[in-house]
C-alpha cells in the first residue's frame, strides 16, 4: 500500500496553478463531460479548478446562489475562462 504524502486536491491545486496547460486541459476535459452527460465529474473538475483559479469566494459573487443552475455553471465556467485568459469553440467531432 502507498501513502500518500499530500492532499490529492491540494496537488492539483498547485499543479492548475503553476501548469497553464494542465488547467486549460482540465477545462476542456470539464466541459466534454459536461456536454457528454457526465455532469458530476464535469462539476468535480469545475470546482478544483475555480477554487485554484479564483477562489469559491469570487465563484459565490459570480454565481450568488448555492446550488449550481445551468446559469451559474455558465457563469463558473466563463470566470475560469477569463482566469486562464482562454476563448472556447465547439465543434461536432462525428455524426452518430
Amino acid at each position: 500500500m502507498v501513502l500518500l504524502t499530500r492532499d490529492f486536491s491540494e496537488t492539483v491545486a498547485e499543479r492548475i496553478k503553476s501548469d497553464p496547460v494542465f488547467a486549460r486541459a482540465l477545462l476542456d476535459e470539464a466541459i466534454t463531460l459536461f456536454i457528454n452527460g457526465e455532469a458530476d465529474t464535469a462539476q468535480s473538475i469545475l470546482c478544483e479548478l475555480a477554487d485554484a483559479m479564483i477562489g469559491f469566494e469570487v465563484v459565490g459573487e459570480e454565481i450568488q446562489r448555492a446550488n449550481p443552475t445551468m446559469s451559474s455553471i455558465s457563469a463558473i465556467i466563463a470566470a475560469i475562462k477569463r482566469a486562464l485568459k482562454v476563448e472556447i469553440h465547439t465543434q461536432i467531432v462525428s455524426v452518430v
